[in-house]
């Protein structure tokens, strides 16, 4: 059993699974493909990655243009990170905005993130380690950024500027107005 509940951004899903704990501890299934296409949630995931960050470290927007576009089905591991999604996909009714959401080793949530989408996340824990699925392969040639300090987003990560841990490449990315991006809303 999970709880499924979607978000502004047509697609961006979040999915509370079911957790039982017991004085041993707890055990849940973080990935059941018969539970999720009884959902419509259809996906071959074709690949792993797992990150570990520091506190304050922004990670991101990423996403890779089609052919190679991915939908992500990500969790945290250990720590807490406030996680943001940026809808790129021409014609969808939330394209150009964000959605941001807490996800923690003890909340359990997990997000899918549809094909189209950026996808970043700031540290709010002293460290945090991320696990995410994706149903393509990373191909470097068709990885872009969308620049996570963009004031056209105006992204609130909950930090201030000066204090956020960023990557030179994050650092210098595209903003919105120039982000190469071919996505188009029911296509993906």
């Amino acid at each position: 059993m999970m709880k499924i509940t979607e978000t502004s951004i047509p697609g961006l899903l979040v999915i509370e699974p079911r957790i039982y704990r017991d004085a041993r501890g707890y055990f849940y299934e973080s990935f059941n493909e018969r539970l999720f296409r009884e959902h419509g949630l259809i996906f071959g995931f074709v690949q792993d990655n797992e990150s570990r960050s520091g506190r304050n470290v922004i990670r991101g927007l990423h996403y890779q243009l089609e052919p190679h576009a991915q939908t992500k089905l990500l969790r945290v591991i250990e720590g807490e990170i406030f996680d943001v999604v940026v809808d790129l996909r021409k014609d969808s009714p939330a394209f150009g905005t964000w959605s941001g959401i807490e996800i923690s080793a003890e909340n359990k949530l997990q997000v899918l993130v549809p094909k189209g989408c950026a996808h970043g996340f700031r540290v709010i824990s002293e460290y945090a380690t991320v696990f995410y699925k994706c149903d393509e392969f990373y191909h470097p040639g068709h990885e872009r950024g969308l620049l996570y300090s963009d004031h056209a987003l105006a992204i609130d990560w909950g930090i201030e500027p000066d204090k956020a841990v960023v990557s030179e490449k994050d650092k210098s990315a595209a903003p919105f107005s120039a982000a190469e991006f071919n996505f188009l809303y029911g296509k993906t």
